[in-house]
């Protein structure tokens, strides 16, 4: 999620309460585990939620190869701040709500970086 957080040393304040009531909002930013590891949690920016319509490059440099997906029900595209190094879905897919794990409220660490989301 660079530049919006740093890749080490932020400490977040999460609220869990949204996600397991499906009131995630496009631009949040949530925790989930991956799909690919679930021992490993991601954070990741929320670009569509189920029934909307994504048009996705796959890679960053492709701007050719442009697809829509629909998200399906039950699900959300998570997308890091920085297309040309995150591992998100557009190589995963849509994500399942049941993998996200709550969503960021607060920065509340380096004291000077407090930030609200």
């Amino acid at each position: 999620m660079f530049p919006t957080l740093n890749a080490t040393g932020d400490l977040l304040f999460l609220e869990r309460f949204s996600v397991r009531f499906q009131k995630v909002n496009v631009g949040d930013i949530v925790v989930a585990c991956s799909p690919e590891n679930p021992r490993v949690l991601i954070c990741k920016r929320v670009l569509a939620v189920e029934g909307d319509s994504i048009s996705v490059l796959p890679e960053p440099y492709a701007q050719d190869a442009a697809k829509n997906v629909l998200i399906p029900k039950g699900h959300v595209w998570l997308q890091g701040d920085d297309p040309y190094k995150s591992r998100d879905s557009r190589h995963y897919g849509p994500v399942p709500y049941a993998l996200l794990q709550g969503k960021v409220q607060l920065r509340i660490w380096p004291p000077h970086s407090w930030k609200k989301f």
